[in-house]
């Protein structure tokens, strides 16, 4: 029973550690200016090591609890809308789909899927919830939601890789430091 309560008395510490990095980042969007569209990537991935150790509901509950507080403390509310609606449910969704989807076009389509429908809806909350008008997004007579819809999937290509880099090096340097295993 000892075991047990520290076992479960240092997963809600981890977890609350995690949220509490991703918190402060998020935080931190309205005194940098491209912290915009950066640390909302960033704290996403700190709940990839939540995920990791203890799966993805543990992964669900740091997302909602730093989504929830950052709606109400961070200054940026585009960036928590960025959080909200991909970058920080994404680390978890990318572990499912790599655990259950083995054929790799098929990840990567499902993986692109998923992003373009967060960034189009993303765009028409931002939109509606802002109350602009579709012709004050054209410049030059291109219609530039399109043009950062081509970019954020390049983008989004990148973080899928960082993601993956950091899981990498997270099980590789830091797991062992504070779990004692590999």
């Amino acid at each position: 029973m000892k075991n047990s309560v520290k076992n479960s008395t240092f997963r809600v510490a981890f977890c609350g550690i995690i949220a509490a990095l991703a918190l402060v980042l998020m935080l931190l969007t309205s005194l940098v200016p491209i912290g915009t569209y950066a640390f909302p990537c960033f704290a996403g991935i700190f709940i990839a090591a939540v995920v990791i150790e203890y799966g993805w509901k543990w992964g669900l509950g740091v997302y909602a609890v730093v989504s929830v507080l950052s709606l109400f403390l961070a200054g940026d509310k585009e960036a928590v809308l960025y959080f909200i609606a991909l970058f920080g449910y994404y680390p978890i969704l990318k572990a499912v789909f790599e655990k259950h989807i083995k054929k790799k076009i098929i990840l990567y389509l499902v993986k692109f899927a998923v992003f373009n429908a967060a960034a189009i809806a993303s765009f028409y909350a931002a939109a509606f919830l802002l109350s602009i008008s579709p012709e004050e997004y054209t410049l030059f007579g291109v219609y530039m939601p399109l043009a950062f819809l081509a970019f954020g999937n390049v983008f989004f290509l990148v973080y899928d890789f960082a993601v993956t880099v950091f899981v990498s090096q997270y099980i590789v340097r830091l797991r062992s430091k504070l779990f004692g295993r590999k």
